[in-house]
């Protein structure tokens, strides 16, 4: 009878264990998935606390490119007196808009204390900071909220990331004695092929063709506005024919200061490839030359590249010039309908870092409403990037079918900077904004992969770190 019982008893206990080891198991599955739910929740912070950071350096680094305080021979870190203050505020400002783990974070103190949110740092000490200044910012939250890590003890949790932006100009590397770096390779370049000739210093070189360094005598380039009314230095095709029009067929024009020869913009052998004319607003039934000027051609101009000069009959290139001008400045109406140069800050040489730009009437923003005319602005599509060549060496081009050039070094222009209409006769009025040298391969200068540079600016904004 015991025997029996036993039996039984044994019988009754069958399947605790795997019910114990079942109820077990679901609390340690729940654990974990609860604790998931808080892991996963601080990888996404931690990446948008990345994305805040990048996007807060190179709005930084952005500034610094835009204000013309790297195309300057001389390394005094006072250019960036003015110019590394604003790229904080920016840089403040964008980070302050990100949202890090469901709320936005905020800015603090300058210089920066322990514990803040928001740290914007420029070092503005060392040979190449005008080269090549540098944005570090660094973000943080500490009191990111837990949900099931708290039967751990634990109800908050930190999360951090920097990140540093630079504008590099590779020629004022050079002049500051930093040595060679990487060549550039700016996007949105106009068709217009500068000769090397300084016209603040008639005679004298832009750039040192063999090593791509700014030369000494550019110190009155930067800020250089041409002349008020049509002349001999206006910006303006070198092709011009004796009936007034421009027209490059035939021998190559002799270089002239401050006259550009006009680059080829045809589909098979273009090297300012059109884009299409929904790129741009106001340019249905544009040609090929006026779509490259007041749209964006995305195909990247490297340094030191081969470019072509289009010596094809052209009579009407000035009017297309200036009708393109125009449209691409929105100043297609009265005065000041385009965007301008505020000439009551004070303009390099001799003024103060960045430049400082006034929204036209017909800017696009102020048409929307989102700001008024005439308020300061950090960026224009009246900024444009024109190419430099060289001229000093087997020139003229011995090709007679579309001759080709090299890329020397790059100028940021604004165009029409009374915010005026351009005339019809294609004498631009333009102002020197920034100015970018590149090596030559095999004579001095740098190899490597191109930097892309900062939209309509020469200068390129990167991310350095991470």
């Amino acid at each position: 009878m015991r025997r029996n019982k036993n039996r039984s008893r044994l019988k009754n206990e069958q399947g605790v264990v795997i019910t114990l080891v079942a109820v077990f198991m679901l609390g340690v599955i729940g654990a974990m998935a609860a604790l998931s739910i808080d892991v996963v929740t601080l990888y996404t912070a931690r990446s948008e606390a990345q994305l805040a950071a990048d996007a807060a350096a190179l709005a930084g680094a952005r500034v610094l490119a835009n204000s013309g305080m790297t195309s300057t021979f001389n390394a005094s870190t006072t250019v960036g007196d003015n110019a590394a203050p604003l790229a904080m505020a920016v840089a403040t400002q964008v980070a302050a808009s990100s949202t890090v783990g469901g709320r936005t974070l905020n800015p603090g103190a300058s210089p920066c204390v322990a514990g803040q949110e928001i740290c914007v740092n420029i070092v503005t000490t060392g040979v190449d900071f005008v080269a090549n200044p540098q944005v570090t910012v660094q973000v943080q939250r500490t009191d990111l909220p837990t949900f099931f890590a708290r039967i751990w003890g634990t109800t908050q949790l930190k999360v951090a990331a920097s990140a540093t932006a630079e504008a590099y100009n590779p020629s004022s590397l050079q002049g500051t004695g930093g040595g060679p770096g990487l060549p550039i390779a700016p996007m949105c370049v106009k068709p217009w092929l500068l000769p090397n000739l300084d016209p603040s210093n008639p005679g004298k070189p832009i750039f040192f063709a063999a090593s791509g360094a700014l030369a000494p005598t550019t110190t009155n380039l930067l800020g250089y506005i041409t002349p008020a009314a049509p002349g001999s230095t206006r910006f303006r095709t070198v092709c011009a024919a004796p009936s007034g029009n421009t027209d490059c067929s035939g021998p190559t024009p002799t270089p002239t200061v401050w006259k550009y020869y006009p680059g080829t913009t045809d589909a098979t052998t273009g090297s300012f490839p059109a884009p299409s004319d929904t790129s741009c607003a106001g340019c249905a039934g544009f040609t090929p030359y006026q779509l490259s000027i007041a749209g964006c051609v995305q195909t990247p101009i490297a340094c030191s590249s081969q470019v072509n000069v289009d010596i094809t009959a052209y009579p009407t290139r000035d009017t297309e010039t200036a009708t393109a001008v125009n449209t691409l400045t929105h100043a297609t109406a009265a005065a000041n309908s385009g965007d301008s140069v505020d000439t009551a800050e004070p303009i390099p040489p001799g003024g103060n870092y960045p430049f400082q730009f006034l929204a036209g009437s017909e800017n696009p923003v102020v048409l929307s409403g989102a700001m008024a005319a005439q308020t300061q602005v950090a960026v224009s599509d009246s900024l444009v990037t024109v190419p430099v060549i060289d001229t000093t060496t087997a020139w003229p081009p011995t090709t007679t079918t579309y001759p080709t050039v090299q890329i020397i070094g790059f100028v940021q222009l604004f165009l029409n900077p009374t915010g005026t209409q351009a005339p019809a006769d294609g004498h631009i009025h333009t102002q020197v904004i920034n100015i970018v040298g590149c090596g030559t391969p095999g004579a001095g200068g740098v190899a490597g992969q191109a930097i892309l540079g900062n939209g309509a600016s020469a200068v390129a904004v990167r991310l350095i770190h991470p």
